[in-house]
């Protein structure tokens, strides 16, 4: 498993160009939101923190998954958030398009309020 978010890039890309683009895009919208996050390589995706870690990109097979650590925490009412569980909540990505579409810049500072009312 690659170690560096570079590497992990590099792995993405080799499978699926369509996949970097939109993990890509994901990235530079996280900065473009929230301003400089950090971003560490683990559970096989790029994890963003901010003062706290709040959420993360994954690229699957078949789609790119943006996860947010404390999700249940975000009161959803456009209804793009998927998962059931006790804490996290993601939103699936087939394109880049998906982005606007599912309104991603919207759900990101939520989810670091989310993340830091949990601190």
């Amino acid at each position: 498993m690659p170690k560096t978010v570079e590497a992990l890039l590099q792995n993405i890309r080799l499978l699926s160009e369509q996949q970097f683009q939109v993990v890509q895009a994901v990235r530079v919208l996280v900065t473009q939101t929230l301003g400089p996050v950090a971003e560490e390589v683990k559970y096989g995706g790029i994890l963003f923190t901010s003062g706290v870690p709040f959420g993360g990109v994954f690229a699957f097979k078949g789609h790119v998954s943006v996860e947010f650590s404390q999700g249940a925490g975000i009161h959803d009412t456009l209804g793009f958030l998927e998962g059931g569980g006790k804490g996290r909540r993601h939103i699936k990505l087939h394109g880049v398009g998906d982005l606007s579409a599912k309104k991603l810049a919207l759900h990101l500072p939520l989810a670091l309020a989310a993340a830091r009312s949990r601190e």
